[in-house]
C-alpha cells in the first residue's frame, strides 16, 4: 500500500488525498491549524473547504510535518504558491529521502520567476528523478464528489510519472503520463491569470463571443512562452492545457474566475482578498509570470492587462479597450 501525505488541508489537497485514499493509498495530511486538524479527524469531513463531503477512513490529519512525512512513499505538496518555498524549507529535514515529490501547485514564484518544481528541487536537492506535477482540469469540489475526471502527471523520469499515475488512479480519477513538466506547469500557472481575464470579461457583461476569445488568445500567450522555455508544443492542446484552462475560466467554481469577475463588476483587489478565505492564485501569478515573459522576451498582452488591473493601473473597461486597440497581426504568427 502506498503511504502519501498531503501538505495542505485546502480543497485542492483534501480533494486530492480523497482521490489518493480511493485508489488505496493510506494517507495522512499535514494542516496549519490544529483545531482544522482535529475537525478533519473527529468528523471525517473538511469543514471549512469541502463542507458537506465525507472523507475516507483512510484519511487522517496532523499539525505535525514530521508526523505527516513519517514513512511516506509520496509527497504532495497543496500550499499557496507563494508560500511553497518557505513552508517546505521547514517541512525538508522531515521528508524521506525516498519519496516522491508531487507539486498540486499552479503558479510561478514572485522575485525568482520559478516554477514550482524548480522551488522543490531548490530547497531539497531532489533531482527530476523524483519530483512530478499533476495538473488538468480539476476543479477540487467535482473531484472530491467524485465527478469523473482526467489529469496530467508530468515528470521529467518516465518510471516515476508512471508510479504516481498508478498512485491516483481511481474509479473516477483517470491520470495520463506527460514527460513536459515545464509545459505542464505553464499551462496551470497561466491559465489562472487568463481566467481573471475571462472573469473580468464576464463581470463587465460581455458574453460568450468575448470569453472564447480571450480563452483563445491566453492559450496563443501561453504555448508562446512554453516555446520560449523549451516545453512540448502539444502539452497545450492537451489536459493540461486547454482542459484546465477551459474549465478554470467557464467554471462558477473558479475561485480565478470567480475573482475576475469581482474585478469586473467594479471591486478592488483588497475588497475581494476581505470576503474570502480562498486563495486565487493568479491575482500573485501575474506578477511572475509577467516578470517571466520578460525575461525571456515573450509578448503577453493578456497577462500584462490583467496585471495592471491588479495593480490598480488600468480599470477593467481600460483593460479590455487597450486589448482591443492593439494593431493586429497574423494569427498563424502565434501574435
Amino acid at each position: 500500500m502506498t503511504r502519501a501525505a498531503v501538505f495542505g488541508a485546502g480543497s485542492w489537497g483534501t480533494a486530492f488525498a480523497l482521490v489518493l485514499a480511493d485508489a488505496g493509498a493510506d494517507v495522512t495530511i499535514w494542516g496549519r491549524r490544529p483545531e482544522l486538524c482535529d475537525a478533519i479527524n473527529a468528523t471525517h469531513t473538511n469543514p471549512d473547504y469541502l463542507p458537506g463531503v465525507g472523507l475516507p477512513p483512510a484519511i487522517r490529519a496532523t499539525h505535525d510535518p514530521a508526523e505527516a512525512a513519517h514513512g511516506t512513499d509520496l509527497v504532495v505538496l497543496a500550499v499557496p504558491s507563494q508560500s511553497l518555498r518557505d513552508n517546505l524549507s521547514e517541512w525538508a529535514p522531515a521528508l524521506p529521502s525516498s519519496a516522491a515529490l508531487v507539486s498540486l501547485m499552479k503558479g510561478v514564484e514572485l522575485g525568482t520567476a520559478k516554477r514550482m518544481s524548480e522551488v522543490i528541487d531548490d530547497v531539497t536537492g531532489a533531482g527530476p528523478g523524483r519530483i512530478a506535477a499533476v495538473s488538468g482540469p480539476n476543479l477540487a469540489r467535482e473531484i472530491a464528489q467524485r465527478q469523473p475526471a482526467a489529469s496530467v502527471v508530468a515528470a521529467a523520469d518516465d518510471d516515476l510519472a508512471k508510479a504516481i499515475q498508478r498512485a491516483c488512479h481511481s474509479p473516477h480519477f483517470r491520470p495520463y503520463t506527460n514527460h513536459d513538466l515545464v509545459g505542464a506547469e505553464l499551462g496551470g500557472a497561466v491559465k489562472n491569470v487568463i481566467a481573471l481575464a475571462v472573469g473580468i470579461a464576464a463581470g463587465l457583461g460581455f458574453g460568450d463571443n468575448a470569453r472564447a476569445s480571450v480563452i483563445t488568445r491566453g492559450l496563443a500567450e501561453t504555448a508562446r512562452l512554453g516555446a520560449a522555455l523549451g516545453a512540448d508544443a502539444y502539452t497545450f492542446s492537451g489536459l493540461a492545457g486547454l482542459g484546465d484552462l477551459a474549465a478554470t475560466c467557464m467554471s462558477p467554481l473558479s475561485r480565478n474566475r470567480s475573482f475576475g469577475e469581482q474585478l469586473g463588476r467594479g471591486k478592488t483587489v483588497a475588497e475581494i482578498v476581505a470576503g474570502t478565505r480562498q486563495v486565487a492564485e493568479g491575482v500573485k501569478s501575474c506578477e511572475s509570470i509577467l516578470d517571466l515573459a520578460g525575461r525571456h522576451g515573450v509578448d503577453m498582452p493578456i497577462v500584462q492587462h490583467v496585471t495592471g488591473v491588479v495593480r490598480g493601473e488600468l480599470t477593467p473597461a481600460e483593460m479590455v479597450g487597450s486589448l482591443l486597440s492593439r494593431s493586429a497581426k497574423p494569427e498563424r504568427h502565434g501574435h
